[in-house]
């Protein structure tokens, strides 16, 4: 019975026997965001399917993403992005639809543990191999359901950004650890050391001021990242340090609350909210800063340490996440108990005290070297799933072209 009578749609071949293959591995990838897209894991997304998208033997990614984003005039080569689909059923129906009928289609790549369930179905449907990326708080905040186990546990591989989030995995399923593998997030060449930038010092009126920064979304669910703490401190440190103010990057519906929150604590006037910069500016925000400060409590990794450290300021993170492998274990920032007050108030003091810029510390999370591993990180995930009837196909393709 062929693919398509299956579901419903008729005269589309699972096998590919219809249609001409391309060259190399095509990889279907569903993602809540990607290209254009907001954030940490929208970057992670881009940042791993253009490695991919370079690889041994991977031809065509093709990208479905959940969410809407700003539009995009260029993608890597190799890539196309569909159009988003926000509805979830509707996602769910135009994924396999996708899968159905851009055949052939060797890899399901999925960048979500919510996605897992419909991503492990498209690869039972078309019997082909599941790549699973697993990022944090989707693993921290809530027990995974039967279904989902089993989704992942039907993954060839699951790539997770930080040891602290692979541990985590690894005690909710029952998944092999040797298929499991750490794939840490990389950063943008554009974060470099330099100059405070003239016109951010006019625009936040920092001149002559130390600048402690935090950079997140603000909306209720990032609520961990650890915003309250350091305005619940910041009297402390302006006891010492009276210049300092407190910018924080980023908006969202939890914005209000930490505005009321810093009238009740009476920091009002030495808390700043910027808002949502543009990816151009991000880099000079940095910049303007003497020290990052993100005490989270459930960071699956924390791409804007590696940012921070990038543009040479000092860095302060928690203990208790995977806020640990950017700042290798207190080798490269400081780390603290983020739910200690004292602990928190310390290391902020010791660092406005000191504020010096170092060069950028992010060497071993530059791009080619994440290229580099992704790249060794698939000819894992081809060792693994050379039994499927895909892979065998495409082998044996390059063979006769050969």
């Amino acid at each position: 019975m062929c693919v398509g009578e299956t579901v419903g749609f008729p005269g589309v071949h699972g096998d590919g026997s219809s249609v001409v293959r391309p060259s190399g591995l095509r990889v279907l990838a569903l993602v809540t965001e990607a290209f254009g897209g907001r954030g940490g894991i929208a970057q992670y997304n881009r940042d791993f399917l253009s490695a991919l998208a370079r690889c041994d033997r991977v031809g065509d990614v093709i990208v479905l993403p959940r969410f809407s984003a700003r539009s995009v005039r260029t993608l890597a080569p190799g890539i196309r992005q569909l159009r988003p689909v926000e509805s979830k059923i509707g996602y769910s129906l135009n994924a396999l639809w996708t899968a159905i009928t851009q055949q052939p289609i060797d890899i399901v790549f999925c960048g979500h543990l919510n996605m897992a369930q419909l991503a492990a179905g498209i690869c039972k449907v078309l019997n082909v191999p599941l790549w699973l990326q697993v990022h944090g708080v989707e693993v921290f905040w809530r027990k995974l359901t039967a279904l989902e186990r089993r989704s992942v546990e039907s993954a060839t591989i699951v790539t997770s950004v930080s040891r602290h989030t692979r541990r985590r995995l690894l005690h909710c399923v029952g998944i092999d650890p040797s298929r499991v593998k750490v794939l840490s997030n990389t950063v943008d060449l554009q974060y470099r050391p330099g100059p405070k930038p003239n016109y951010l010092l006019d625009r936040h009126a920092a001149s002559g001021k130390k600048v402690l920064m935090t950079v997140s979304r603000l909306s209720n669910f990032d609520r961990y990242k650890g915003h309250d703490r350091v305005i619940r401190i910041l009297r402390r440190l302006l006891e010492q340090h009276p210049e300092t103010i407190y910018l924080i990057v980023g908006d969202g519906e939890n914005r209000p609350r930490l505005e009321k929150l810093a009238v009740e604590y009476q920091v009002a006037k030495s808390v700043q909210f910027a808002g949502l910069v543009t990816p151009e500016e991000l880099p000079d925000y940095f910049r303007l800063a003497d020290v990052f400060v993100m005490p989270s409590t459930c960071e699956g990794f924390g791409i804007v340490f590696l940012e921070a450290m990038a543009t040479g300021i000092r860095v302060i993170g928690g203990n208790k996440d995977g806020s640990r492998d950017p700042l290798c274990d207190g080798e490269l920032g400081t780390l603290v108990d983020p739910e200690s007050d004292e602990q928190l108030a310390s290391a902020i003091l010791a660092a406005l005290d000191d504020p010096a810029r170092t060069d950028d510390r992010s060497g071993r999370f530059k791009p080619e070297a994440f290229r580099e591993y992704v790249n060794a990180l698939h000819h894992f995930f081809s060792v693994q799933s050379c039994h499927s009837v895909a892979t065998q196909m495409v082998l044996q393709r390059e063979e006769t072209a050969a």
